[in-house]
Formats: structure tokens, sequence, C-alpha cells
């Protein structure tokens, strides 16, 4: 059994024991989150699509962790006019782990 989820722009394929990385979310480690954007829901052959979303269906997960991921590099140069210009980022994320699938 799988669901597709929709969370932080982004969709995900999840199944019951999964570990997942998000887009951070606003919950402390331990704590209980419930997705309700579930697009799809394949039950061993029995197929759910939602328009856009499934009727009452929700995966229901824990919270792991917060962390942030490995720094991009972003880096800027023009020739000749002696412009560069070098810039990080790391994007936080959330870890989470499929608990139920209902729906």
């Amino acid at each position: 059994m799988y669901a597709i989820i929709q969370t932080g722009g982004k969709q995900y394929r999840v199944a019951e024991g999964d570990i997942l990385r998000v887009e951070l979310l606003e919950k402390e480690p331990k704590q209980a989150v419930t997705f309700e954007q579930v697009l799809l829901i394949d039950n061993n052959g029995d197929l759910k699509v939602g328009q856009p979303t499934v009727k009452g269906a929700k995966v229901e997960a824990e919270v792991i962790t917060h962390d942030r991921s490995k720094k991009v590099i972003i880096f800027k140069k023009k020739r000749t006019t002696t412009y560069q210009r070098t810039q990080g980022h790391r994007q936080g994320y959330t870890e989470v782990r499929i608990k139920a699938i209902k729906g």
C-alpha cells in the first residue's frame, strides 16, 4: 500500500514505515503530523485517484528530527569587469516517519 501526498509544494510517494525529508514543519520531535493533501492511494491494486485530492484520506506521520542539508555554493562571475560574488545556502528540512495511511 502506498500513497502520493503533497506538502511544501512538492509531491512524495510514501508507504508505511518510510522515512522522508520534507520542507521544514513547525512541529517538535516525536510529535504527530497529519498530511491531508493525499492525491492518490493504491491498496494492492485498488486505486483511488483524487480530483485533486482523495476525500477523507490522510497520512499520519511522526516527526523524527529537524536539520539542515549540505551547503550549496552560488558563484557568479563576469569576465573582464572584476565582478565575482559567492554565496552559500543551507535549506532546512524535517525528517518524518510514516505511521499509517488511511483512506
